[in-house]
């Protein structure tokens, strides 16, 4: 049985950073697609970042392409959001989710993940 879990969440100021990991337990000698999702108006789950699961593909959603960086640690298990330069409109629970194919893609549509974590929650003040 696959499962993620998410941490790093928190209360933070607007200019602020934050690192949420995801780490994925199951799947022995598995490895995955992994992307970070937040509600977004008109979408339950809003792409925000992925990485392939060879590392050698990123994508990120524009507005936080210059602010948001995406890696992994095969060796653990885990992913990372790196969050810099936080905006109030970053508030929101971000959930990591992973995806089984066996193709290294960073999909955007949450229907192409297989497995989801139970959500961080992520406040910024302004």
């Amino acid at each position: 049985q696959v499962e993620l879990v998410e941490s790093g969440g928190g209360l933070v100021q607007a200019g602020g950073s934050l690192r949420l990991s995801c780490t994925v337990s199951g799947g022995r000698f598995r490895k995955f697609n992994i992307a970070w999702f937040r509600p977004a108006p008109g979408a339950e789950r809003a792409f925000v970042a992925g990485i392939s699961w060879t590392g050698g593909a990123t994508s990120y959603e524009d507005s936080v392409e210059d602010r948001f960086t995406i890696s992994g640690d095969d060796s653990r298990n885990m992913a990372f959001l790196q969050m810099s330069s936080l905006r109030p409109e970053d508030t929101a629970i971000y959930y990591c989710a992973a995806d089984q194919s066996e193709v290294p893609r960073v999909p955007r549509d949450p229907k192409e993940y297989d497995y989801w974590g139970q959500g961080t929650q992520v406040t910024v003040s302004s």
